[in-house]
């Protein structure tokens, strides 16, 4: 038996990186998962993973793990997939957005004036108004119900600046979503949460040169940690007392108990709570 058997999952953003690592544990505790993103198999891009891997690999857990191919650019598609779910189900427990895309091309450090004003559109759509996208249709299914668990994936570049000036103002306005999104769910029994994992050693990250990029990975987590995190949320029933706050990875495993795949606890990021307090 799992501890969340019988709840239903939607991950944004799971054939890869923390997404993936969400719907896993997602999976393995129960949860039926849809998965969505826009990789059905392996060889679309130069990244490993894919929905089908990780359908594959949830099943390898004992878990359910539904691929769904959806650009979260197009609201139609967006909005067919939550109705699905809802219609099927009757339900939709836990949203977790992790889809972010960064842009071909971005190297660190790239002046803004020298970076196409796309980029922008890049950082943005597929980050804060994604979210904010999906969270709004995951309202209208777990506002009724009185129950839920919506949780971003955000990290502290919403406060240092990282890689180039649209990744934080993304991440920022990620933030700004889960504070007032989870205001106005508050009263109404769903939970809203930004997670700000250390560094993960998702598949991008251990595509890129470490010297180029200043990378210091000792100590990083496994894709699985903050996905242990949302399921710890999940299954917590005072969970809203957390509703509107940015929380660390690491913050969740000191207060839940649950450590990374190997055993052991990542360095976990900086404290945000100097930066956002509570409600």
């Amino acid at each position: 038996m799992g501890v969340l058997d019988g709840q239903v999952a939607i991950v944004a953003g799971g054939s890869r990186g923390v997404g993936r690592g969400c719907a896993l544990e997602l999976a393995a505790a129960g949860a039926t998962v849809y998965v969505l993103g826009r990789t059905l198999h392996e060889g679309g891009d130069d990244l490993p993973g894919s929905l089908t891997t990780t359908a594959r690999e949830a099943a390898e857990l004992g878990g359910t793990a539904i691929p769904v191919v959806c650009d979260l650019r197009a609201d139609d598609r967006v909005a067919s997939v939550f109705a699905d779910v809802a219609r099927e189900h009757g339900r939709i427990d836990v949203l977790v957005n992790s889809a972010f895309d960064l842009p071909e091309g971005c190297v660190p450090d790239t002046p803004f004036w020298e970076s196409p004003l796309s980029w922008w559109d890049d950082l943005m759509t597929i980050g804060a108004r994604a979210a904010y996208a999906a969270t709004w249709h995951a309202a209208q299914v777990m506002v009724p119900r009185g129950r839920g668990l919506i949780a971003n994936i955000s990290s502290q570049g919403a406060r240092e600046y990282f890689v180039h000036v649209g990744y934080g103002i993304s991440k920022a306005a990620l933030d700004r979503v889960t504070r007032d999104c989870g205001l106005q769910l508050r009263d109404h029994g769903v939970t809203v949460v930004s997670l700000w994992p250390s560094f993960v050693l998702t598949e991008r990250i251990l595509a890129f040169d470490p010297v180029e990029w200043n990378l210091d990975l000792e100590g990083a987590e496994t894709p699985r940690f903050p996905g242990r995190g949302v399921v710890a949320l999940a299954a917590d029933p005072t969970s809203i007392e957390h509703t509107g706050q940015v929380l660390t990875t690491r913050q969740l495993a000191d207060r839940y108990g649950f450590t990374d795949v190997d055993g052991g606890l990542p360095n976990g990021a900086p404290d945000p709570a100097t930066y956002y307090p509570p409600l």
